[in-house]
C-alpha cells in the first residue's frame, strides 16, 4: 500500500515537474536576476563588466521626478480603474446574465474589445483623437461643440487621463466576465426567497448580489493593480510617454532606460519596485478581503 502511493506521488510529481522547470527557467530566474542587477551598474555591452553600485539606483529613482510622475499616472489609471471601469463592468456584466433578450449580442459586442490586439487598437484610437481630421473632433465640430474640441493626446493636462479611459473601454469586457462569472453562482433561490419578501431589483442587486461577489471584486481589485502598475502598450503605441513624458508611466521608463539610455541597473530598480509594489498591494486586497469574510 505505501509503495503503491509512493508510486502515485512520484507520477505526480513527474508529470508537474516540466511546468516547475518551465516557470522557474522563464519566471523565477528572470525576476532574481532582475532583482540581482537592480544593484549594478551596467551599460548593456557584454564585454563591459558589472560594477556593484549597491542603492545608488534606487536613491536615484527616489530622486527623480519622472518616476513620481509616471507613479501618479498610474494612479489616474488605478482612479478610473476603480471608479469607472468597476461600476460600469458590473452594470454590463448585470445585462449578460438578465434574461432580456439579445443577450448573445451584447456578449458578442462587449467582449469585442478583449480579443483585439492592443497594437491595433492603440493606432484605431489615436486616428480618432487626432486633433485636426480625427473622428471625435469632427464629430464635436459638426455638433457645434467646438468648446469641446482638444488635443486629446498633445495637451499635457488631459493626455494622462484620455489614455486610462481608452483602457477601459479594453479591459471592460474581460472584467465583466469576471463579475458575471461570480453572478452565476449565486443560488437563484435567494434571489426568489427575496422577490417573495417584496425585494426590488435595486434592492436583490446591493443586498444579495453584492455581499456574494467579494471573492470576484478581490480577483477584479488585484488585476486592476498589478495591471496598472505595469501597463505599457497602449501608452508606447499612443504617446511614446510623451509629450514631454507627461503619459509616462513606471513600464515606459524601464524601457527607455535600459534600451535607450542603456542604463540596465536602473531600468533594473525600476522593474524591482514594481514588483514589490504589486506583491505588496495584492498582499493586502487578500488580507483585506479574508479578514472581511472572517468578520462577518
Amino acid at each position: 500500500m505505501i509503495k503503491r502511493r509512493w508510486n502515485f506521488h512520484l507520477v505526480a510529481v513527474l508529470f508537474v515537474l516540466p511546468a516547475i522547470l518551465l516557470y522557474t527557467v522563464l519566471l523565477i530566474n528572470p525576476v532574481i536576476q532582475s532583482v540581482r542587477m537592480s544593484f549594478f551598474s551596467w551599460n548593456g555591452i557584454a564585454q563591459s563588466p558589472l560594477v556593484f553600485a549597491g542603492l545608488d539606483n534606487y536613491k536615484e529613482l527616489l530622486q527623480s521626478g519622472e518616476f513620481w510622475r509616471a507613479l501618479a499616472n498610474v494612479g489616474k489609471f488605478l482612479a478610473v480603474g476603480f471608479l469607472l471601469q468597476m461600476p460600469v463592468s458590473f452594470i454590463l456584466s448585470l445585462i449578460i446574465t438578465s434574461k432580456i433578450k439579445a443577450v448573445r449580442f451584447f456578449k458578442t459586442i462587449f467582449f469585442v474589445p478583449v480579443i483585439l490586439p492592443i497594437t491595433a487598437i492603440s493606432i484605431m484610437w489615436t486616428f480618432i483623437l487626432w486633433p485636426t481630421g480625427g473622428s471625435l473632433n469632427s464629430i464635436m465640430q459638426l455638433l457645434g461643440m467646438q468648446a469641446l474640441i482638444q488635443d486629446w493626446l498633445g495637451d499635457p493636462n488631459i493626455v494622462s487621463i484620455t489614455i486610462p479611459l481608452i483602457n477601459l473601454w479594453i479591459a471592460v469586457g474581460l472584467n465583466m466576465i469576471i463579475f458575471s462569472a461570480g453572478m452565476v453562482s449565486i443560488p437563484e433561490e435567494l434571489y426568489e426567497a427575496a422577490e417573495i419578501d417584496g425585494a426590488t431589483g435595486v434592492k436583490k442587486v446591493w443586498n444579495i448580489t453584492l455581499p456574494l461577489m467579494k471573492e470576484s471584486i478581490k480577483i477584479y481589485s488585484v488585476l486592476c493593480v498589478t495591471g496598472c502598475l505595469k501597463v505599457f502598450d497602449i501608452v508606447y503605441v499612443m504617446t511614446s510617454g510623451g509629450p514631454n513624458g507627461a503619459s509616462d508611466v513606471p513600464a515606459t521608463l524601464l524601457y527607455y532606460s535600459a534600451f535607450k539610455y542603456q542604463k540596465y541597473g536602473f531600468a533594473s530598480s525600476i522593474g524591482t519596485v514594481i514588483l514589490i509594489l504589486g506583491l505588496a498591494v495584492s498582499i493586502l486586497i487578500n488580507k483585506f478581503v479574508n479578514n472581511d469574510e472572517l468578520n462577518n
